[in-house]
Protein backbone atom coordinates (compact mmCIF):
# COMPACT_ATOMS: atom_id res chain seq x y z
CA UNK A 1 0.00 0.00 0.00
CA UNK A 2 2.96 2.25 0.45
CA UNK A 3 6.14 2.61 2.45
CA UNK A 4 6.04 4.08 5.97
CA UNK A 5 6.81 7.76 5.82
CA UNK A 6 9.03 9.49 8.30
CA UNK A 7 6.89 11.81 10.41
CA UNK A 8 4.87 13.68 7.79
CA UNK A 9 2.95 15.53 10.47
CA UNK A 10 3.56 19.23 11.16
CA UNK A 11 5.59 19.86 14.25
CA UNK A 12 6.95 16.31 14.53
CA UNK A 13 10.67 15.79 14.65
CA UNK A 14 12.08 14.66 11.37
CA UNK A 15 9.15 15.95 9.32
CA UNK A 16 9.65 17.18 5.78
CA UNK A 17 10.28 20.88 5.33
CA UNK A 18 8.70 20.79 1.89
CA UNK A 19 6.57 23.92 1.63
CA UNK A 20 4.23 22.24 -0.85
CA UNK A 21 3.14 19.48 1.54
CA UNK A 22 -0.32 20.39 2.77
CA UNK A 23 -2.00 18.68 5.70
CA UNK A 24 -5.70 17.90 5.20
CA UNK A 25 -7.78 17.25 8.34
CA UNK A 26 -4.53 16.85 10.29
CA UNK A 27 -4.84 17.17 14.04
CA UNK A 28 -1.34 17.72 15.46
CA UNK A 29 -2.63 17.17 19.00
CA UNK A 30 -4.03 13.71 18.25
CA UNK A 31 -1.59 11.00 19.25
CA UNK A 32 -2.47 7.34 18.99
CA UNK A 33 0.17 5.23 20.70
CA UNK A 34 0.11 1.48 20.55
CA UNK A 35 2.01 0.25 23.59
CA UNK A 36 -0.68 -2.05 24.99
CA UNK A 37 -1.03 -4.62 22.21
CA UNK A 38 -1.35 -8.08 23.78
CA UNK A 39 1.16 -10.65 22.57
CA UNK A 40 -0.76 -13.77 21.52
CA UNK A 41 0.51 -17.20 20.66
CA UNK A 42 -0.19 -18.23 17.05
CA UNK A 43 -2.73 -20.86 18.16
CA UNK A 44 -4.65 -18.48 20.42
CA UNK A 45 -7.85 -16.84 19.30
CA UNK A 46 -7.95 -13.04 19.44
CA UNK A 47 -9.23 -11.33 22.61
CA UNK A 48 -12.81 -10.02 22.85
CA UNK A 49 -13.73 -6.82 21.08
CA UNK A 50 -14.16 -5.08 24.44
CA UNK A 51 -10.41 -5.37 24.97
CA UNK A 52 -9.86 -2.90 22.12
CA UNK A 53 -10.55 0.74 22.88
CA UNK A 54 -12.13 2.32 19.82
CA UNK A 55 -12.59 5.83 21.21
CA UNK A 56 -16.11 6.12 19.75
CA UNK A 57 -19.57 5.35 21.07
CA UNK A 58 -21.57 2.37 19.86
CA UNK A 59 -23.96 4.51 17.84
CA UNK A 60 -21.30 6.42 15.89
CA UNK A 61 -20.56 5.38 12.30
CA UNK A 62 -17.20 3.92 11.29
CA UNK A 63 -16.79 6.51 8.53
CA UNK A 64 -17.93 10.13 8.24
CA UNK A 65 -21.19 10.53 6.35
CA UNK A 66 -20.17 12.93 3.58
CA UNK A 67 -21.97 13.37 0.26
CA UNK A 68 -20.13 12.99 -3.05
CA UNK A 69 -20.88 16.63 -3.84
CA UNK A 70 -18.56 17.62 -0.97
CA UNK A 71 -15.62 16.42 -3.06
CA UNK A 72 -16.53 18.45 -6.16
CA UNK A 73 -15.60 22.08 -6.65
CA UNK A 74 -18.53 24.47 -6.38
CA UNK A 75 -17.99 25.96 -9.84
CA UNK A 76 -18.69 22.53 -11.38
CA UNK A 77 -21.96 21.85 -9.55
CA UNK A 78 -25.02 22.56 -11.63
CA UNK A 79 -22.92 22.68 -14.80
CA UNK A 80 -22.63 20.20 -17.64
CA UNK A 81 -19.45 18.52 -16.39
CA UNK A 82 -18.44 14.87 -16.63
CA UNK A 83 -17.70 12.88 -13.49
CA UNK A 84 -17.41 9.13 -13.97
CA UNK A 85 -16.49 6.51 -11.36
CA UNK A 86 -15.19 3.09 -12.36
CA UNK A 87 -17.36 0.44 -10.71
CA UNK A 88 -14.46 -1.98 -10.17
CA UNK A 89 -11.50 0.18 -9.17
CA UNK A 90 -13.33 3.26 -7.88
CA UNK A 91 -11.11 5.50 -10.04
CA UNK A 92 -12.69 8.91 -10.72
CA UNK A 93 -12.63 10.76 -14.04
CA UNK A 94 -13.38 14.48 -14.48
CA UNK A 95 -13.86 16.50 -17.63
CA UNK A 96 -14.79 20.20 -17.61
CA UNK A 97 -13.53 23.22 -19.47
CA UNK A 98 -12.64 25.21 -16.33
CA UNK A 99 -10.33 22.41 -15.21
CA UNK A 100 -8.39 22.83 -18.47
CA UNK A 101 -8.08 26.61 -18.48
CA UNK A 102 -8.27 27.81 -14.86
CA UNK A 103 -5.37 26.54 -12.70
CA UNK A 104 -7.03 27.88 -9.54
CA UNK A 105 -10.13 25.75 -10.13
CA UNK A 106 -7.98 22.73 -10.98
CA UNK A 107 -5.90 23.15 -7.82
CA UNK A 108 -9.02 23.49 -5.68
CA UNK A 109 -10.53 20.34 -7.19
CA UNK A 110 -7.35 18.36 -6.57
CA UNK A 111 -7.29 19.51 -2.94
CA UNK A 112 -10.93 18.51 -2.50
CA UNK A 113 -10.35 15.11 -4.07
CA UNK A 114 -7.36 14.57 -1.78
CA UNK A 115 -9.64 14.78 1.28
CA UNK A 116 -11.55 11.69 0.11
CA UNK A 117 -9.85 8.56 1.47
CA UNK A 118 -8.67 5.56 -0.51
CA UNK A 119 -10.45 2.31 0.34
CA UNK A 120 -7.85 -0.28 1.40
CA UNK A 121 -8.93 -3.75 2.44
CA UNK A 122 -7.48 -7.14 3.21
CA UNK A 123 -8.63 -10.14 1.19
CA UNK A 124 -8.27 -13.73 2.42
CA UNK A 125 -8.80 -16.20 -0.43
CA UNK A 126 -8.77 -19.97 -0.07
CA UNK A 127 -8.83 -22.33 -3.06
CA UNK A 128 -8.14 -25.94 -3.88
CA UNK A 129 -7.79 -27.94 -7.08
CA UNK A 130 -10.28 -30.62 -7.98
CA UNK A 131 -10.41 -33.01 -10.92
CA UNK A 132 -13.85 -33.49 -12.43
CA UNK A 133 -15.05 -35.57 -15.35
CA UNK A 134 -17.23 -33.94 -17.97
CA UNK A 135 -18.24 -35.53 -21.26
CA UNK A 136 -15.81 -38.35 -20.68
CA UNK A 137 -12.86 -36.02 -20.12
CA UNK A 138 -10.99 -35.18 -16.93
CA UNK A 139 -10.57 -31.51 -16.21
CA UNK A 140 -8.77 -29.80 -13.38
CA UNK A 141 -10.74 -26.94 -11.82
CA UNK A 142 -9.98 -24.41 -9.11
CA UNK A 143 -12.62 -24.36 -6.39
CA UNK A 144 -13.01 -21.31 -4.15
CA UNK A 145 -13.49 -22.40 -0.53
CA UNK A 146 -13.76 -18.89 0.93
CA UNK A 147 -13.16 -15.32 -0.19
CA UNK A 148 -13.30 -12.90 2.73
CA UNK A 149 -12.66 -9.15 2.72
CA UNK A 150 -12.26 -6.71 5.61
CA UNK A 151 -12.20 -2.99 4.86
CA UNK A 152 -9.36 -1.04 6.50
CA UNK A 153 -10.52 2.48 5.61
CA UNK A 154 -11.85 3.31 9.12
CA UNK A 155 -8.33 2.92 10.53
CA UNK A 156 -7.00 5.78 8.38
CA UNK A 157 -8.88 8.22 10.65
CA UNK A 158 -7.86 9.41 14.10
CA UNK A 159 -11.53 10.31 14.66
CA UNK A 160 -13.67 8.67 11.96
CA UNK A 161 -17.08 10.16 12.90
CA UNK A 162 -15.60 13.67 12.61
CA UNK A 163 -13.44 12.88 9.58
CA UNK A 164 -10.10 13.68 11.28
CA UNK A 165 -7.01 12.16 9.68
CA UNK A 166 -3.31 12.76 9.15
CA UNK A 167 -3.45 12.98 5.37
CA UNK A 168 -1.10 15.22 3.41
CA UNK A 169 -1.14 16.42 -0.17
CA UNK A 170 2.27 16.70 -1.80
CA UNK A 171 3.86 16.83 -5.24
CA UNK A 172 6.37 14.34 -6.57
CA UNK A 173 10.03 14.69 -5.71
CA UNK A 174 12.46 15.58 -8.47
CA UNK A 175 14.15 12.18 -8.03
CA UNK A 176 10.92 10.21 -8.52
CA UNK A 177 10.28 8.66 -11.90
CA UNK A 178 6.88 9.81 -13.12
CA UNK A 179 5.21 11.45 -16.10
CA UNK A 180 5.56 15.23 -15.90
CA UNK A 181 3.48 16.26 -18.88
CA UNK A 182 5.21 13.53 -20.86
CA UNK A 183 4.48 10.13 -22.35
CA UNK A 184 7.15 8.19 -20.47
CA UNK A 185 8.11 8.25 -16.80
CA UNK A 186 11.31 10.05 -15.95
CA UNK A 187 13.01 12.16 -13.32
CA UNK A 188 12.99 15.94 -13.34
CA UNK A 189 15.36 17.62 -15.81
CA UNK A 190 18.86 17.92 -14.38
CA UNK A 191 18.43 15.04 -11.92
CA UNK A 192 20.41 11.84 -12.22
CA UNK A 193 19.38 9.06 -9.88
CA UNK A 194 19.54 10.48 -6.34
CA UNK A 195 21.79 13.41 -7.25
CA UNK A 196 19.62 16.52 -7.35
CA UNK A 197 21.11 19.61 -8.94
CA UNK A 198 17.94 21.58 -9.63
CA UNK A 199 16.07 24.15 -7.59
CA UNK A 200 13.09 23.53 -5.30
CA UNK A 201 10.52 21.17 -6.79
CA UNK A 202 7.35 22.71 -8.27
CA UNK A 203 4.38 23.20 -5.98
CA UNK A 204 0.87 21.99 -6.76
CA UNK A 205 -0.10 25.48 -7.94
CA UNK A 206 2.86 25.53 -10.34
CA UNK A 207 1.96 22.12 -11.76
CA UNK A 208 -1.64 23.23 -12.28
CA UNK A 209 -0.39 26.29 -14.20
CA UNK A 210 1.87 24.09 -16.32
CA UNK A 211 -1.02 21.73 -17.09
CA UNK A 212 -3.40 24.51 -18.11
CA UNK A 213 -0.72 26.21 -20.22
CA UNK A 214 0.22 22.99 -22.02
CA UNK A 215 -1.10 22.96 -25.59
CA UNK A 216 -1.82 19.31 -26.28
CA UNK A 217 -4.66 17.57 -28.03
CA UNK A 218 -4.94 15.01 -25.24
CA UNK A 219 -3.70 15.56 -21.69
CA UNK A 220 -4.54 14.39 -18.20
CA UNK A 221 -3.81 15.52 -14.63
CA UNK A 222 -3.64 12.67 -12.09
CA UNK A 223 -4.03 12.59 -8.32
CA UNK A 224 -2.97 9.39 -6.59
CA UNK A 225 -4.30 8.53 -3.12
CA UNK A 226 -1.72 6.42 -1.32
CA UNK A 227 -1.81 4.51 1.98
CA UNK A 228 1.53 4.74 3.79
CA UNK A 229 2.98 3.24 6.95
CA UNK A 230 1.08 -0.05 6.74
CA UNK A 231 2.95 -3.29 7.50
CA UNK A 232 1.30 -5.71 5.08
CA UNK A 233 3.82 -8.47 5.79
CA UNK A 234 3.12 -8.44 9.53
CA UNK A 235 -0.66 -8.72 9.16
CA UNK A 236 -0.36 -11.25 6.35
CA UNK A 237 1.67 -13.60 8.54
CA UNK A 238 -0.83 -13.42 11.38
CA UNK A 239 -3.82 -14.01 9.10
CA UNK A 240 -2.21 -16.94 7.33
CA UNK A 241 -1.48 -18.55 10.69
CA UNK A 242 -5.09 -17.92 11.73
CA UNK A 243 -6.41 -19.67 8.61
CA UNK A 244 -4.02 -22.61 9.01
CA UNK A 245 -5.15 -23.00 12.62
CA UNK A 246 -8.55 -24.04 11.25
CA UNK A 247 -6.65 -26.99 9.72
CA UNK A 248 -7.30 -25.71 6.22
CA UNK A 249 -5.13 -27.57 3.70
CA UNK A 250 -5.86 -25.62 0.54
CA UNK A 251 -4.04 -22.68 -1.02
CA UNK A 252 -4.20 -19.39 0.92
CA UNK A 253 -3.72 -16.08 -0.87
CA UNK A 254 -3.78 -12.90 1.24
CA UNK A 255 -3.71 -9.59 -0.64
CA UNK A 256 -4.34 -5.92 0.10
CA UNK A 257 -6.39 -4.36 -2.72
CA UNK A 258 -7.01 -0.60 -2.70
CA UNK A 259 -9.98 1.11 -4.37
CA UNK A 260 -10.68 4.80 -4.96
CA UNK A 261 -6.96 5.48 -5.29
CA UNK A 262 -6.89 7.50 -8.54
CA UNK A 263 -8.46 10.74 -9.75
CA UNK A 264 -7.91 11.67 -13.42
CA UNK A 265 -8.79 15.04 -14.94
CA UNK A 266 -9.02 14.81 -18.74
CA UNK A 267 -9.06 17.84 -20.99
CA UNK A 268 -12.26 18.40 -22.94
CA UNK A 269 -12.03 16.63 -26.30
CA UNK A 270 -14.09 14.25 -28.38
CA UNK A 271 -11.55 11.44 -28.01
CA UNK A 272 -11.52 11.74 -24.22
CA UNK A 273 -15.31 11.61 -24.22
CA UNK A 274 -15.10 8.39 -26.22
CA UNK A 275 -12.61 6.83 -23.80
CA UNK A 276 -15.14 7.41 -20.99
CA UNK A 277 -18.10 6.02 -22.93
CA UNK A 278 -18.67 2.39 -21.81
CA UNK A 279 -20.19 1.05 -25.03
CA UNK A 280 -17.33 2.46 -27.11
CA UNK A 281 -14.78 0.92 -24.74
CA UNK A 282 -16.49 -2.47 -24.98
CA UNK A 283 -16.71 -2.16 -28.76
CA UNK A 284 -12.95 -1.66 -28.92
CA UNK A 285 -12.39 -4.74 -26.76
CA UNK A 286 -14.80 -7.03 -28.58
CA UNK A 287 -13.66 -6.02 -32.07
CA UNK A 288 -9.96 -5.89 -31.11
CA UNK A 289 -9.82 -2.24 -32.09
CA UNK A 290 -7.84 -1.70 -28.89
CA UNK A 291 -4.83 -2.99 -30.82
CA UNK A 292 -4.95 0.32 -32.69
CA UNK A 293 -6.61 2.67 -30.18
CA UNK A 294 -4.30 1.82 -27.28
CA UNK A 295 -1.04 2.81 -29.09
CA UNK A 296 -2.76 5.94 -30.41
CA UNK A 297 -3.88 7.04 -26.93
CA UNK A 298 -0.53 6.09 -25.41
CA UNK A 299 1.52 8.27 -27.73
CA UNK A 300 -0.96 11.16 -27.94
CA UNK A 301 -1.78 11.69 -24.24
CA UNK A 302 0.47 13.92 -22.13
CA UNK A 303 0.21 12.83 -18.49
CA UNK A 304 0.79 14.93 -15.37
CA UNK A 305 1.12 12.31 -12.62
CA UNK A 306 2.51 14.76 -10.09
CA UNK A 307 0.06 14.99 -7.14
CA UNK A 308 -0.03 12.47 -4.28
CA UNK A 309 -2.42 12.42 -1.31
CA UNK A 310 -0.73 10.39 1.42
CA UNK A 311 -3.01 8.73 3.97
CA UNK A 312 -0.74 7.51 6.78
CA UNK A 313 -1.69 4.37 8.66
CA UNK A 314 1.29 5.13 10.87
CA UNK A 315 4.27 7.47 10.99
CA UNK A 316 7.81 6.92 12.21
CA UNK A 317 9.40 9.53 14.43
CA UNK A 318 13.02 10.63 14.17
CA UNK A 319 13.96 8.38 17.11
CA UNK A 320 12.44 5.34 15.37
CA UNK A 321 9.23 5.17 17.41
CA UNK A 322 6.13 4.27 15.43
CA UNK A 323 2.90 6.18 15.94
CA UNK A 324 -0.48 4.97 14.66
CA UNK A 325 -3.31 7.19 13.52
CA UNK A 326 -5.85 4.71 14.90
CA UNK A 327 -5.01 1.02 15.39
CA UNK A 328 -1.92 -1.02 14.77
CA UNK A 329 -1.85 -4.10 12.55
CA UNK A 330 -1.88 -6.19 15.73
CA UNK A 331 -4.97 -4.44 17.05
CA UNK A 332 -6.78 -4.96 13.75
CA UNK A 333 -5.93 -8.66 13.87
CA UNK A 334 -7.16 -8.88 17.45
CA UNK A 335 -10.35 -7.04 16.51
CA UNK A 336 -11.27 -9.08 13.42
CA UNK A 337 -9.57 -12.41 14.10
CA UNK A 338 -12.59 -14.26 15.46
CA UNK A 339 -14.88 -12.95 12.71
CA UNK A 340 -12.40 -13.97 10.01
CA UNK A 341 -11.96 -17.43 11.51
CA UNK A 342 -15.73 -17.96 11.60
CA UNK A 343 -16.07 -16.69 8.02
CA UNK A 344 -13.36 -19.08 6.81
CA UNK A 345 -14.99 -22.06 8.51
CA UNK A 346 -18.38 -20.96 7.14
CA UNK A 347 -16.89 -20.75 3.62
CA UNK A 348 -18.05 -17.17 3.28
CA UNK A 349 -17.54 -15.07 0.17
CA UNK A 350 -17.82 -11.30 0.52
CA UNK A 351 -17.14 -8.33 2.77
CA UNK A 352 -17.39 -8.76 6.54
CA UNK A 353 -19.49 -6.16 8.33
CA UNK A 354 -20.12 -4.91 11.85
CA UNK A 355 -22.76 -7.64 12.21
CA UNK A 356 -20.07 -10.28 11.68
CA UNK A 357 -17.90 -8.57 14.27
CA UNK A 358 -20.71 -8.63 16.83
CA UNK A 359 -21.74 -12.19 16.00
CA UNK A 360 -18.17 -13.42 16.47
CA UNK A 361 -18.30 -12.24 20.09
CA UNK A 362 -21.81 -13.45 20.94
CA UNK A 363 -21.66 -17.03 19.61
CA UNK A 364 -18.07 -17.87 18.66
CA UNK A 365 -18.69 -21.62 18.97
CA UNK A 366 -21.02 -21.71 15.94
CA UNK A 367 -19.42 -20.53 12.65
CA UNK A 368 -22.73 -21.02 10.79
CA UNK A 369 -24.85 -19.31 13.44
CA UNK A 370 -26.18 -16.66 11.05
CA UNK A 371 -27.12 -19.11 8.32
CA UNK A 372 -28.71 -21.52 10.80
CA UNK A 373 -30.84 -18.98 12.62
CA UNK A 374 -34.19 -20.64 13.38
CA UNK A 375 -33.03 -24.05 12.11
CA UNK A 376 -33.90 -27.24 14.08
CA UNK A 377 -31.49 -28.13 16.84
CA UNK A 378 -30.46 -31.44 15.21
CA UNK A 379 -29.37 -29.55 12.05
CA UNK A 380 -27.35 -27.04 14.05
CA UNK A 381 -25.69 -29.84 15.99
CA UNK A 382 -24.92 -31.75 12.81
CA UNK A 383 -23.32 -28.78 11.06
CA UNK A 384 -21.26 -27.92 14.15
CA UNK A 385 -20.10 -31.55 14.38
CA UNK A 386 -18.92 -31.48 10.76
CA UNK A 387 -17.06 -28.22 11.40
CA UNK A 388 -15.39 -29.69 14.49
CA UNK A 389 -14.23 -32.76 12.55
CA UNK A 390 -12.91 -30.59 9.71
CA UNK A 391 -10.87 -28.53 12.15
CA UNK A 392 -9.42 -31.70 13.66
CA UNK A 393 -8.73 -33.73 10.51
CA UNK A 394 -8.24 -30.99 7.93
CA UNK A 395 -10.32 -29.64 5.05
CA UNK A 396 -10.04 -27.89 1.69
CA UNK A 397 -7.13 -29.93 0.32
CA UNK A 398 -6.57 -30.68 -3.38
CA UNK A 399 -8.34 -33.74 -4.77
CA UNK A 400 -7.39 -35.67 -7.87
Amino acid sequence: MGKPSTSPLPGVAGSSSDTDAMSLHTQPGDRAYDDDVPELQPADMPPPYSDIESGTTANEPLLPNVSQASYIHGSLLGRNYIHEVDANSGAEYFMFESLDKDPVVLESQIKLSATKPPRPSVRILGTHSQTVRENGKSEKKTITDFDVLVELTPYLFSDAPRGKSWTQLRTVEDTEKTRRGTILRKRAPGVKRDLEITNTKPTLAEWCHRYCARHAGLKAFVLRRQVTGFDEKRLKQRLETLVRDTNYRGHVNISFPVKDDYVVVYNVSKINRWRLTPWIVWLCYLTFLWLFTWPFLFFRTKWFEVAIAEWPFSVTEANGDKRYVSMSEEHIFNLWGRAISRAVLSKRQGMLTEEDLIASQTSPEEPFAGALAGAPSFLREGINAITAVNRRLGWGGDSW
